[in-house]
């Protein structure tokens, strides 16, 4: 098994042209989006439509008119939309579809499109995205790191590094390696993502409790699957928690 990683949006804007049928994606958009997504489904959320712009939201939006908008422009809630991007929120959707867009996360989702296999990852569920891989045994993983607006974001290259580990460290390029390397720097993701630069910026605005919910560690024993534009949950083996009282749709 190779793995790879693609760390920074210059890299993901190549994907939509590459050759992904033989690569198992896994996206991590960690502070928040995919960690938010992860919260969702394990909240009991249907199924999450991720899109690349406000249009598109709003016109998924007619053609489901039950579904909940959420997301975010540079960090902030989007007017018209029922939620921002923060993970507290998407508690709340047992059974609901959630259509969602964000500057970064879903973007980097819809560019792996024509993957074997998408993945949405994100810390809360390292271990059971790590099982899934193992099980499907694909030929190449792409970890898929979203990014800050055009940057590298070290909180998404710690959480593909700790998925490396995981793994056994396969036949990794050196993306992989690096992301191995940002991951073993910081021991504790919480302190991984007080460093980054979304961590620093959340907690100026008062969000700190929103860095440490996507700093856990495995809590969540699933993990998404994106086929043809719908993300949804599928139930992995061996997590250390689940929402009380709150099941998730299997599918």
């Amino acid at each position: 098994m190779i793995l790879d990683a693609a760390l920074n949006p210059a890299e993901i804007a190549r994907l939509s042209s590459a050759d992904l049928t033989e690569t198992t994606c896994v996206v991590f958009d960690v502070l928040r989006a995919t960690s938010s997504m992860i919260t969702a489904l394990a909240h009991g959320a249907e199924a999450i439509h991720p899109v690349c712009t406000i249009e598109e939201a709003f016109l998924a939006k007619e053609r489901l008119p039950e579904a909940v908008l959420g997301g975010e422009r540079h960090g902030d809630p989007i007017a018209g939309f029922d939620v921002g991007n923060s993970p507290f929120e998407y508690r709340a959707f047992p059974g609901r579809t959630i259509v969602s867009t964000t500057t970064n996360g879903t973007i980097a989702l819809r560019a792996c499109d024509g993957a074997r296999e998408v993945l949405v990852g994100a810390i809360l569920n390292l271990q059971a995205v790590a099982e899934r891989i193992r099980a499907s045994a694909p030929s190449r993983v792409l970890l898929v790191c979203a990014g800050t607006f055009d940057s590298f974001a070290l909180e998404d290259a710690w959480a593909a590094g700790r998925l490396v580990d995981l793994l056994g460290g396969g036949e990794g390029t050196d993306a992989a390696r690096a992301a191995l390397a940002v991951s073993r720097l910081y021991p504790d993701p919480l302190e991984a993502l007080r460093a980054a630069r979304n961590g620093r910026a959340l907690a100026a605005k008062g969000r700190e409790a929103e860095v440490a919910w996507c700093a856990r560690e495995s809590v969540f024993d699933i993990y998404g699957v994106m086929k043809e534009g719908v993300i949804r949950a599928r139930a992995g083996l061996s997590a250390r928690e689940n929402p009380a009282n709150l099941p998730f749709h299997a599918g």
